[in-house]
């Protein structure tokens, strides 16, 4: 193995490929370290293999239909050299995911509605992404019409899940013997999950690899969370987990495609709903804790600026810029140290979800 990808550079600013490796150190980490059926790995290297080899197919065409990604003119100025690189990614990573998991789990009745909630999140993000390279803009779909749409998806979901699933799901369980009934009470919480998780997801996608592999190292750890009580449940996870791996070999440092709305959405959408169904809604909140942070750095940012504005319309911001990825690039970090930093608290926020569920 080349000496380089260890060296005290490299640790510094890490390369695309290097990070790659520490990623699947970091799940072969989380795998052993939560005791994962090895025969759950099967699905998930059939996912990264059809998602990493399908990449190869369909990055050229998206590159031949000009799918271009438009950069936001208000971010970090070194995304501007971005511009032009593909976008749509999630049209061949997530089909797959969905695929395989469908396959493997027999056409369960859990394994449909995941994937049909997963579609329709999917299909959001498509319609948004489409618009923005029609318009040639960064404004896709209106935030009021993409956030009713998400609500409305979650909703059903959730109607279907109050008909069809026991009622020991409306209960949370906390440190293993903690128990909150929250009845009715349950399924706000459980739309509220679905749509601040979807959006959580999108608002982390902003640096090459960042969204995809720390989705990567959740579904992993959500998966085997699940496994002892629904095998269905921890399929799907682990089928996402791999091909999110799949996909970051084209989405790694330099990108040359971008996942789009089209996986951003339906990244946080698949993994809130395998959280629901599985009677995992602590443990979800857990691995997601870098989505929750991105989250909560926009809203900071947003809500400190509008309560410091002034008379002449201009309010101070707690960050240079949110969410908080950007405000670490603009502070002197590489994009790369950045998701090196990220994976690992991820990695060890799967870790923290085994060992308080």
């Amino acid at each position: 193995m080349d000496a380089k990808l260890f060296s005290s550079s490299a640790l510094k600013n890490p390369s695309g490929n290097t990070l790659l490796i520490f990623l699947a150190a970091l799940l072969v980490i989380v795998a052993v370290v939560l005791g994962l059926d090895p025969s759950l790995l099967i699905p998930l290297f059939v996912c990264l293999l059809l998602s990493g080899g399908l990449g190869y197919g369909v990055v050229p065409i998206l590159q031949r239909f000009k799918a271009g990604q438009v950069i936001r003119e208000d971010g970090p100025a070194s995304h501007l050299k971005k511009a032009g690189t593909p976008t749509m990614g999630g049209i061949f990573f997530v089909p797959v995911a969905i695929l395989v998991s469908l396959v493997w789990s027999g056409f369960s009745s859990n394994a449909i509605a995941l994937a049909a909630v997963t579609l329709a999140y999917g299909a959001i993000g498509w319609f948004d992404d489409w618009q923005i390279l029609r318009l040639k803009s960064n404004q896709g779909i209106s935030p009021k019409m993409k956030l009713a749409l998400q609500i409305a998806i979650a909703t059903l979901f959730s109607v279907w899940v109050a008909c069809f699933r026991p009622q020991e799901l409306t209960n949370i369980t906390f440190f293993g013997d903690l128990i909150l009934p929250l009845g009715l009470f349950f399924w706000p919480l459980a739309i509220f999950a679905m749509v601040a998780e979807s959006n959580a997801t999108n608002l982390t996608d902003g640096v090459d690899g960042l969204a995809s592999g720390t989705a990567a190292i959740a579904f992993l750890g959500l998966g085997i969370i699940v496994a002892p009580t629904a095998i269905d449940l921890a399929i799907f996870c682990l089928c996402f987990s791999g091909s999110c791996f799949g996909f970051l070999l084209h989405n790694r440092n330099p990108a040359s495609v971008f996942m789009g709305d089209t996986g951003s959405l339906t990244l946080g959408a698949a993994l809130a709903a395998a959280g629901i169904l599985g009677g995992s809604i602590w443990p979800l909140f857990i691995v997601s804790g870098i989505f929750f942070i991105e989250s909560i750095s926009v809203i900071a940012q947003v809500t400190y600026y509008k309560a410091t504005k002034g008379p002449d319309g201009k309010g101070k911001r707690l960050f240079k810029m949110a969410p908080i990825h950007h405000h670490l690039e603009l502070s002197g970090w590489s994009e790369t140290q950045i998701v090196g930093v990220f994976y690992l608290s991820n990695a060890i926020l799967a870790i923290c979800a085994f060992l308080l569920s």
